[in-house]
């Protein structure tokens, strides 16, 4: 059974740079596609990246492109998510999940577990 726990939230002023943790542990890595997704105050959930398992195929969403940068260190059983640039409208909490590859991850199939997520707040 896999377990997940993210880290790395907090407030930073918009322009600002964080960057998220998600520690995995489990018998199912590192051979599964992982990525993050986002829930801000009154949204649904949202896909922001993902990535496949050996690191090479990434996945992000539109609003992210360019300002965030999704990675993987699979002998530590980590995936991180670097965020740049940071806007108020990327406040959210954060979690990470799983599935079989980064495609899977994007289009919600067959994820799972959730981690209990991490908040991000971008505000002056």
């Amino acid at each position: 059974q896999v377990h997940l726990v993210e880290s790395g939230g907090g407030l930073v002023q918009p322009g600002g740079s964080l960057r998220l943790s998600c520690v995995a542990s489990g018998s199912a890595l590192p051979r599964s596609g992982m990525g993050w997704f986002r829930e801000g105050a009154g949204k649904e959930r949202e896909f922001v990246a993902s990535i496949s398992a050996k690191g090479t195929i990434t996945n992000y969403a539109d609003s992210v492109k360019g300002r965030f940068t999704i990675s993987r260190d699979n002998a530590e059983a980590t995936m991180y998510l670097q965020m740049d640039n940071l806007k108020p409208e990327d406040t959210a909490l954060y979690h990470c999940t799983t599935a079989r590859d980064s495609v899977a991850v994007m289009e919600l199939d067959g994820v799972g577990p959730w981690g209990e997520g991490t908040l991000v707040a971008v505000s002056t």
